[in-house]
């Protein structure tokens, strides 16, 4: 295998290894500043990070204002306190080895308030902001603002040509690297257009080299590229070290990170990610936020998938072929299916899907009343932790903080899930603990099925962050 050389980027000479960012308390302090320790990028996830009570026990995230808008604020007290917290611990770990990036998502509740709420209040702790899920216009701005080198993630050479065009091209002296996130290989929130197919992954190589051409275009060939998403081993990316025409490549490690001993996640995770097979993470777009993301496929997505296939198309009048009248909610008001479709409905209600709940598309998704219960308690205890979520409605810059749309019953309450499957309380049995883990999210990039077959995680082992790095070094 070729040497593994340092990297020069963000002004300093560094391992050119990276660790993805996870939101929701995956990518902790603990994890970023151990990665630093070694000599590579720790990453801290800004994203509703932990912060801790006076016995290092988290604080739980709970929300009691009365409406969205009020609840939002608190969120974005959580988020400042808890992203605080995780920096200083990082720092603390890495002993000036390394450096330490702050993750956030462009989309996500608030996101410049609290990115500048982090950063005004520890001044010089953070090296770099990374940051996607969007078209991060004013990323370069906040990062001159507060003397920060900055990391755009994007999934095509387009979307850079986008953002350099119209906002980068003013600081390019804060750029630091540019990071490809491979739309159909990472984990969590992916950006695939509406031209590409989410069943046929493209070869990653002429993507990354279309973005090296257009960044030469502008004088940054010598920028680094981060290659992110479907990195497992490096021995499998030797036609890509020190090639020329590639230019400085990185690599960032996501997935691999979840499993060691320092990683927060707790063991009901840990666990589920020995038994993953092939083809159980998988592209959906169920997520709250209309992005496609990669997750595991547990019961908590099975049942959105069969949430959806209990759908039919209903009109308010007898139009066409609905012409048959079907009652629906406690009101019993009256709407027109088509008969196929009142044959589905009756068929769904007499095995216990009696509810009906409306979606924005002019479809009726049926659900058992404890579901239908549960998903109108989540939209409305909604806290605004994204900028627009359709699960709820909620939008924080239009006015009367909603959409207009209706609430879509066919998605879920994220905040909800991550901080769930992220906080299982350690006293619960194997058996509780798995079924917690295994009804709600999971993200995950298409690799995790590899450590149920890497021989380095053989017999139970669970690395150190330090051995994990070792080992990607080595090649393995």
């Amino acid at each position: 295998m070729k040497l593994l050389d340092t990297v020069r980027m963000a002004g300093r000479e560094v391992l050119p290894l990276v660790e993805g960012g996870k939101g929701v308390s995956v990518s902790t302090g603990i994890s970023a500043g151990h990665w630093a320790l070694q000599g590579g990028v720790g990453t801290v996830s800004a994203v509703n990070a932990d912060s801790y009570d006076v016995d290092g026990r988290p604080i739980p995230q709970i929300y009691h204002a009365k409406t969205r808008r009020e609840r939002q604020e608190e969120l974005i007290r959580y988020a400042i306190d808890g992203g605080v917290t995780q920096v200083k611990a990082a720092r603390e770990i890495a002993g000036g080895q390394g450096m330490i990036n702050v993750n956030f998502l462009w989309e996500m509740g608030a996101a410049e308030r609290v990115i500048e709420g982090i950063l005004d209040r520890i001044p010089g702790l953070v090296d770099g902001l990374t940051c996607g899920a969007g078209m991060p216009y004013r990323l370069a701005d906040i990062a001159m603002r507060h003397n920060v080198w900055f990391y755009p993630i994007i999934s095509s050479a387009r979307a850079f040509n986008a953002l350099w065009k119209r906002s980068y091209h003013k600081a390019a002296e804060r750029l630091a690297a540019v990071v490809y996130e491979d739309p159909w290989r990472a984990g969590g929130h992916n950006g695939l257009s509406n031209s590409e197919d989410p069943n046929v992954p493209q070869d990653p190589y002429p993507r990354v080299k279309a973005l090296r051409d257009t960044m030469r275009q502008y004088g940054l060939g010598d920028l680094p590229i981060i290659m992110a998403g479907g990195v497992w081993r490096l021995d499998e990316w030797q036609d890509w070290i020190g090639n020329p025409e590639l230019g400085p490549i990185v690599f960032q490690f996501g997935t691999r990170p979840l499993l060691t001993v320092e990683s927060p996640i707790p063991q009901a995770w840990k666990r589920r990610l020995r038994t993953i097979s092939k083809g159980d993470v998988y592209l959906n777009r169920f997520s709250p936020t209309g992005f496609y993301s990669s997750a595991v496929n547990n019961s908590f997505m099975q049942d959105l998938r069969a949430r959806s296939a209990r759908q039919i198309a209903f009109s308010a009048e007898a139009v066409g072929h609905h012409d048959t009248m079907l009652s629906i909610g406690v009101r019993r008001r009256e709407v027109f299916v088509s008969q196929e479709d009142f044959e589905l409905a009756e068929a769904w209600r007499q095995v216990g899907y009696t509810e009906a709940l409306r979606t924005p598309d002019s479809t009726l998704v049926f659900v058992t009343p404890e579901n239908a219960r549960q998903i109108l308690a989540d939209q409305a205890a909604c806290m605004g932790c994204l900028s627009e979520c359709r699960f709820s409605n909620w939008s924080q810059s239009r006015p009367g903080f909603t959409t207009g749309a209706k609430a879509d019953p066919r998605s879920f309450c994220i905040q909800k899930s991550l901080q769930n499957i992220a906080h299982i309380p350690e006293q619960l049995s194997e058996v509780e603990a798995d079924e917690i883990a295994d009804h709600n999210l999971m993200f995950g990039g298409t690799n995790a099925w590899r450590f149920a077959q890497d021989p380095f995680y053989s017999n139970g082992f669970v690395p150190t962050v330090k051995e994990l790095v070792e080992r990607i070094r080595s090649g393995q």
